[in-house]
């Protein structure tokens, strides 16, 4: 918590954080950085270092902590760069050593640094600079130490926010800061900018004679190929890792007693889940609505949908959806995968035919884009609403094909599995059924060979080392 962190940078200095004997996992990358971006860092296994310095770009490194023989299988740093945003995480596979990753990072002097340790319920906002660009520092096991390497004042809003260590600090620090670097010292080629970003792929494995999924497959069992070039796979993950599961619920049209059957469901499939699963809860019909952010607290997921009523508005299922998107991306840990499970008749009010409905300002091509590049995996459970079309004001038979088409494209293109309800009364059997099969579910994790940025669509293709195995995930990504 904040109070361990306060007292550690009083004291501290970052190197004072690590042993005298350590293992350099990486030299120091440096990342562009572009005026207004955002940077968000994230180290769930060990200390966060944060130095501020006068030049724009951000450099990162990792230290593992130790008697000095532990060596990682590979860079413990993940670096994933989207122009405005820039993500650096850090990760450990089982088969690297359990020992402490210590990251160091060197930011720009005119951002808001936001800080948050522990569990992350407090947070400390220190503004530097002009605040331009923002900086979010997070680190569930570890300190966060924020070191003031080149004399700037910095302001704290409140007393209680950590101090920073400085160059004016009384206290002596136990290592020497890296000297500052003026802006003219550092050429073009010195920044390294990211070109390739890692490409994850929730892969389910289906036995073709049983229809069920194949669990205890290795990552030595996949072969991956993108535009049928063979890729290395970086990352894996089995079907026991945990998600962060997000329920969207359409809620328009729904009277008392149907959503007493949804709430129903919605337990069921809370019961359902994993243990180590988070799950939250986004309602809709005319705009979404938040009910539960991710919590692994079953019994506040219950109190939170009790609370679920009937909803006014009406259907606008792609805001929704790219509203559920943008939350996951929000809300979801890092290192955890994370999917949508989305129940709706499908009925967006830009459905021709659909009676007397304004529908979503995101159009249904743009939303299937984007879950396309969604990182993470889009089930749906499609509700059979449909009733006989008595005059030309009422939605009309093809409008609920039409909701139905596009129900099934959505979670084809979002690597899921596409449900058909016909009755509300089958809907807790379908959610069952959504949880047992995300506990089939590998995740896969390269870096393209072929790193343009060009905006195309890259096909992706799986192959299975095993009798019978049909792999079922997304089909490409656009190269964006």
């Amino acid at each position: 918590m904040f109070s361990k962190v306060h007292k550690a940078i009083l004291g501290l200095i970052f190197l004072a954080a690590f042993s005298p004997a350590t293992a350099h996992a990486d030299d120091e990358i440096r990342i562009d950085f572009p005026a207004g971006g955002q940077l968000k860092v994230r180290n769930d296994f060990g200390d966060i270092t944060a130095e501020i310095w006068k030049n724009n770009h951000i450099a990162v490194s990792a230290v593992i902590g130790g008697d000095g023989s532990a060596r990682f299988t590979r860079s413990p740093i993940l670096i994933d760069n989207r122009g405005s945003l820039v993500t650096i995480s850090v990760v450990r596979r089982p088969i690297d050593p359990a020992v402490p990753i210590h990251l160091k990072i060197k930011v720009p002097n005119d951002a808001d640094i936001t800080a948050r340790s522990g569990q992350g319920t407090k947070s400390s906002e220190l503004h530097v600079g002009n605040g331009g660009r923002k900086i979010d520092i997070q680190t569930q096991t570890g300190e966060i130490f924020l070191v003031n390497a080149i004399g700037v004042e910095f302001t704290v809003p409140t007393p209680k926010q950590p101090e920073l260590a400085g160059t004016n600090n009384s206290k002596s620090a136990a290592g020497t800061p890296a000297e500052a670097v003026t802006n003219d010292e550092i050429t073009e080629g010195d920044v390294i900018r990211v070109d390739s970003q890692l490409v994850t792929l929730n892969i389910s494995v289906i036995d073709r004679g049983t229809n069920r999924g194949l669990l205890g497959l290795g990552q030595s069992d996949f072969k991956l190929f993108e535009d049928g070039q063979e890729q290395r796979i970086v990352q894996f993950e089995s079907s026991s890792a945990p998600f962060d599961l997000m329920l969207l619920i359409d809620l328009s049209g729904s009277t008392r007693e149907v959503v007493k059957l949804i709430r129903a469901a919605a337990i069921r499939f809370v019961e359902a889940a994993r243990p180590a699963d988070r799950i939250g809860v986004i309602t809709f019909a005319g705009e979404p609505a938040l009910v539960s952010s991710f919590t692994a607290d079953r019994q506040l997921l219950r109190q939170r949908i009790e609370t679920i009523d009937t909803a006014r508005g009406d259907t606008k299922l792609y805001d929704a959806a790219n509203f559920a998107m943008e939350e996951v991306l929000k809300e979801s840990k890092k290192l955890r995968r994370s999917a949508i499970v989305l129940m709706s008749d499908g009925l967006d009010g830009t459905i021709p035919g659909v009676s007397g409905q304004q529908g979503s300002r995101q159009t249904y091509p743009e939303t299937l884009r984007n879950i396309q590049e969604f990182d993470g995996v889009l089930y749906t459970l499609w509700l059979n609403t449909e009733y006989e079309a008595m005059s030309p004001l009422d939605t009309q038979p093809e409008a609920f094909d039409a909701g139905h088409d596009r129900m099934k494209e959505m979670a084809g293109a979002g690597g899921g599995v596409f449900y058909e309800v016909e009755r509300l009364t089958d809907l807790a059997g379908a959610y069952e059924q959504v949880v047992a099969d995300l506990g089939t579910m590998y995740s896969l994790a390269y870096r393209p060979s072929n790193s343009t940025r060009d905006g195309r669509w890259r096909a992706i293709r799986i192959g299975v080392n095993r009798a019978n195995a049909v792999p079922r995930g997304k089909r490409g990504y656009y190269a964006n």
